[in-house]
Parts: C-alpha cells; structure tokens; sequence
C-alpha cells in the first residue's frame, strides 16, 4: 500500500510540474504571437504572467522594454533593460537599447562603457554599435579652450 501512494504521489508531481513548465513556454508563445500582432497590453499581461513562472527570463523583460518603448515609458523601459542586462550581461540587443536610452539622456560616459563592452562581445549587429558611436560624436559637447 504504501508504495501504491508514492507511486500516486510521484505521478502527480510528475503531472503538476510538466504543466508548469509548459505553460511558462505557453505564456512567452502567446505574449510574443500577441507583441507581433501589437496587442501590446495583452502581450505585457502575458509576459508579467510569464515572469512569475520564470523570473530569470531576459527574453520577457527584453519586449517588455519593447513595449514601453512603443507607450513612450523610458523609465520602464530602462527598468526592464537593466534587468535582461543583469540576467544576460552579454545580449547584444539590450546593450544597444540601452546606449540609445542613454544617448537621448545626453549620459556620455555610460554611452562610451557600454560601448566598450559591447564592443568585446559584439556578433550580430556591429554596424549598430558605429552609427551610435557617430551621432555620439555629433552631440557631444566639443572642449573649446
């Protein structure tokens, strides 16, 4: 009898926890199908619910910072930014967005550290890291002695 019960136990934890894990997969699906269509408050919804589940998910604070971006709320944006940068110091696409963030805020010196850096790591999307590097060049305030 009593290994009948632990085999009824492990089944339903068995059950219970592939549920879970598939509808952490489910709510990031759904949320992005949702950011592509611009439902924009129906994907924030589901990628919030998505950060419950699995709260180390870059991807999910990555479009969210996507859609206050679109809502025009920089101080969110750069919330969650800073978040996918703690969890993947090393996403090519939140560095950049970043340094755009930082750019428009006229911060110089965070803009060229994080430059740097992604300069060391960059694979993708190079060209990007140039063209903000130039219109950095252009605003920065030239010494004049």
């Amino acid at each position: 009898m009593s290994r009948f019960l632990k085999l009824i136990t492990f089944i339903c934890f068995s059950v219970f926890f592939s549920n879970v894990v598939q509808s952490k997969e489910n709510f990031f699906d759904e949320a992005l199908k949702m950011f592509e269509n611009k439902k924009y408050d129906d994907a924030k919804f589901m990628l919030e619910r998505n950060i419950v589940f699995n709260p180390k998910d870059a991807k999910s604070y990555l479009y969210l910072a996507r859609i206050y971006n679109h809502e025009k709320d920089q101080r969110k944006e750069e919330y969650n930014l800073e978040t996918a940068l703690l969890i993947e110091p090393n996403n090519e696409e939140v560095i950049l967005m970043i340094m755009k963030i930082a750019l428009e805020k006229s911060n110089y010196s965070k803009v060229k550290e994080l430059s740097e850096k992604f300069t060391k790591i960059c694979k993708n999307l190079c060209k990007k890291n140039n063209r903000i590097l130039k219109d950095l060049e252009n605003l920065e305030p030239k010494n004049e002695s």
